[in-house]
Formats: structure tokens, sequence, C-alpha cells
């Protein structure tokens, strides 16, 4: 767990207490990148693809992951990047074979762009016809292309074994592999069922980069990535 830490606005001079977001590592265990107390916040004037990453090493596993560099809003209405301590920033873009361009993610601030940051990672992936599913899911948006059908829940629930099963049927019927695209995650149940059932599953973080939530997703990726 992060600790809190004072964040001085530069240009109102308002302090607000702060803590990095946590995000699931790939051994499940929660990282948070490390604030730095001693040195000020800056504003955010323009986006930079490698500012807005930091490289972050889990305490569990060792392993190292690309995280986006902790923001916090000020009601002045000046954005701040918190600083980080003892982590390099600057991302690596997701690449495949040589040749192949990199992943870019987009934004995510509203359920359309959701629905097109699912869109295109599957085209990343490979599958050039993505389009909306004739068949609707209860839930979210349902995509399509040869050999595949996708599932996008911009809700803010954890997405249940029941959007995992019924994702999974509509597959079955179409002969095609699924993946599911979820803003909030998922519940444990929905977990275990995906892997029993073998269903991808990837949460969506704010900067629109899908990170796979199981094992069958943690494979699709690595084929693309």
């Amino acid at each position: 767990m992060s600790e809190m830490v004072p964040v001085r606005c530069p240009d109102c001079r308002r302090e607000h207490p702060f803590t990095a977001p946590s995000y699931p590592c790939a051994c499940g265990t929660p990282v948070a990148p490390p604030l730095d107390p001693h040195t000020t916040a800056t504003a955010v004037v323009h986006r930079s693809w490698d500012e807005e990453w930091v490289t972050v090493r889990c305490a569990a596993c060792g392993r190292a992951s690309e995280w986006p560099h902790p923001e916090l809003g000020c009601p002045c209405g000046t954005m701040l990047r918190v600083p980080v301590a003892g982590a390099a920033g600057g991302r690596v873009p997701r690449t495949s074979a040589p040749g192949r361009p990199a992943f870019r993610p987009v934004p995510i601030r509203t359920a359309l762009d959701a629905v097109t940051a699912a869109v295109l990672y599957l085209r990343w992936l490979g599958h050039r016809d993505v389009h909306r599913a004739d068949r609707q899911p209860t839930s979210g948006v349902g995509l399509a292309a040869p050999g595949i059908v996708a599932q996008v829940d911009p809700q803010l629930r954890p997405a249940c074994p029941r959007d995992v099963e019924c994702l999974w049927l509509t597959a079955l019927t179409e002969s095609a592999d699924c993946v599911h695209f979820s803003l909030a995650g998922y519940t444990d149940d929905a977990l275990a069922r995906a892997d029993q059932l073998g269903v991808c599953l990837f949460v969506l973080d704010p900067t629109g980069l899908p990170r796979p939530a199981n094992a069958p997703a943690t494979a699709l990726d690595a084929s693309g990535g």
C-alpha cells in the first residue's frame, strides 16, 4: 500500500493529501508507485508519451512493469504530475515481431472511449474487420471479427461469472475465441470461471491500455506483444 503524501499545487499553492493508486502485478500482488514527498509536483502543460509511464518493480516477485504516472487534479484546474521515488520514468511501447507497429492506447473518458480502446487492441492483435456484433450482450457492447467475439463492459461494477459465461456461450455458437474487456475488473468467481472456460479477461486502465487479468489473456497478449 502506498503511503499518503502531501502534494502542493505550484499554481494556487493549495496542498492536497494524495495516495498513489495500486495496480495488480501479473503475480496478483497490488503494486503502487512509491511517491517522493521531498520533490515538488509539476503541472502537466503538455502530454508526452514517455512521461505518461513509470517503471515500478513488484516487491513480491521482482517483476518490473510500466504503470501510468500518478497524477492529481487540483480544484484550481491544474493537473499535477506527482513525483515518484526510486523508479525509472518512460515506457517501452508494446511491440511484437520486428516491423509490427507498437500498440498506442487512447485515454478513456467515456463508454465510447472504452469501446474504441478495445477495437484498437483487437486490431493490433491482427483482427482487421472488427465491427459491432449482430448479437448484443445484455450489458456492455459486443464486438466481432472473423474468429473472435468480444464484449466491452464500461460499467463501474466488476464483471460477474454470468458475464463470462454468456460471452463464452456466444463464442461457442460462433465457433470463435472470446475476449472480455472491463473497466472495473472482475469478481473472484468470474476470474475462476474464466480460467475454467478459457475466456480471456482484460482490464482497461484509464490510459486505454488493456491489461491481462488471467492466464488466457496473458497468453493472448504475448501473442501480439
